[in-house]
């Protein structure tokens, strides 16, 4: 287990304030990954505040659960934030919670262990789940899925371009040599694309697409959006800071139809002005500052947007 802690969490200091941390409130971390945002949130909490923190990858509820195993104002919990809202109304905490954090996407931790598949530029099994414990592995799904379906998922899911020439590509190689490697899949993809975008590895949008979609993080994180507002008190907030556009997108859409009233078919008796909408957006996005992503790269395309419970 690792046991550093110098993975430092992206707009961390912005995250946690948007929260409005109540020293008495309680809190959701919907994504534990190495409980950075988690610690802030304890820090500003007293004995009376409760976290309740969630990570569907074992290995960091493991060491989550060993990091804080001295501290009875959390509580971390091993499943996906789909399922947030039912994991809180077993607590006995519907609409009481003050605020939920989600930091999407990949943690580093995941990135930099080549054990785990995420990364084209380490050699290593190419599995690429969050939770080990279920589903079906990227070699798995690589071994058997067809053309047009990985041409589907590398466009959508990757916006890549070159989709149908990687897929042909992937199932070429496949049919010579069973692929069981990152960098083995991330070689193929380098040799099917030349002339890339610079300062761009070849196979970036590749193994996001792949991901994502082993992963179903397009749909949990719909199903998430819906079960962290379902769950907050009024004044409750919810903060979620995205990676790529595809997350953005739907982050971006679901805070902007649920803080705007519905749009009414014209003739009826009311206005949507009428409506009383119970959520508001609290501030504009928020960005990593330059010295930030020089600190940390992987911060640069980060986005920070904040949700309101106002009724």
């Amino acid at each position: 287990m690792e046991s550093d802690f110098e993975h430092q969490p992206v707009l961390l200091e912005e995250a946690t304030n948007a929260l409005n941390i109540k020293a008495d409130g309680i809190y959701v971390d919907a994504t534990f990954g190495r409980g950075g945002h988690s610690a802030a949130i304890l820090e500003r909490l007293n004995d009376n505040g409760r976290l309740l923190a969630f990570d569907q990858d074992p290995l960091a509820v493991s060491y989550g659960r060993q990091r804080f195993s001295k501290d009875k104002r959390i509580e971390i919990i091993h499943c996906n934030f789909r399922q947030v809202a039912n994991m809180v109304a077993e607590r006995g905490l519907d609409k009481k919670v003050d605020g939920v954090l989600m930091d999407l996407g990949v943690s580093s931790p995941q990135l930099d262990d080549a054990a785990r598949g995420f990364s084209f530029s380490r050699s290593g099994p190419l599995d690429m789940r969050m939770n080990t414990e279920e589903g079906e592995s990227a070699m798995q799904w690589i071994s058997r899925v067809g053309l047009d379906e990985l041409t589907h998922v590398l466009r959508k899911y990757g916006e890549e371009k070159s989709a149908r020439r990687i897929a042909k590509a992937i199932i070429e190689s496949r049919n010579d040599m069973e692929i069981t490697d990152t960098r083995q899949l991330a070689e193929i993809i380098v040799n099917a694309v030349p002339g890339y975008e610079k300062h761009k590895h070849p196979a970036t949008r590749s193994f996001q697409a792949i991901r994502i979609y082993i992963n179903e993080e397009l749909q949990a994180l719909e199903e998430g959006l819906q079960a962290a507002v379902s769950v907050l008190a009024v004044a409750g907030r919810l903060a979620v800071i995205s990676f790529h556009s595809l997350e953005d997108r739907i982050v971006k859409r679901f805070m902007r139809n649920i803080s705007n009233p519905p749009s009414l078919p014209a003739g009826l008796p009311v206005m949507s002005t009428d409506i009383v909408v119970p959520f508001r957006l609290a501030g504009k996005p928020c960005v990593p500052c330059e010295e930030e992503i020089k600190r940390n790269p992987r911060a640069r395309s980060a986005r920070l947007r904040v949700l309101e419970r106002v009724l």
